[in-house]
């Protein structure tokens, strides 16, 4: 098994509030920037969480991938979000496509700083 797995926590996001709070937008923007950098989506779920007094409630999601899959987590109340993208290299590279998907990602989102990582997973031998 080999693949690349991305992270990135954003913070003090700049973007319209509703990319924070509305599942069914952020899922349909999310499934076409999944395709444009040549990914496949095979299922996905966007679940919305109530508001409570402290703070509107967020959205946890998730797109499968025939590739693999892509999770983000968004907290309004802090104006953060928790990016992950994984793609496995079985039978070819998708390493540029997983770099260019996060990309815009964290792009839509218009974070002030990020914290973001890359692992290689896997040894190549299996």
């Amino acid at each position: 098994m080999q693949g690349l797995h991305l992270t990135a926590d954003l913070y003090q996001c700049r973007c319209d509030a509703a990319w924070l709070t509305d599942a069914g937008k952020l899922a349909e923007w999310c499934l076409r920037a999944v395709q444009s950098v040549g990914l496949q989506p095979v299922d996905q779920l966007f679940h919305s969480f109530p508001a409570d007094s402290q703070a509107a409630g967020g959205v946890t999601a998730t797109v499968l991938l025939a590739e693999s899959h892509v999770s983000l987590h968004t907290w309004p109340g802090q104006r953060a979000v928790t990016l992950d993208v994984y793609v496995c290299n079985f039978a070819e590279d998708h390493s540029a496509r997983a770099r260019a998907l996060m990309s815009v990602l964290v792009d839509r989102f218009q974070p002030e700083w990020t914290e973001q990582r890359s692992m290689d997973r896997g040894d190549g031998d299996a």
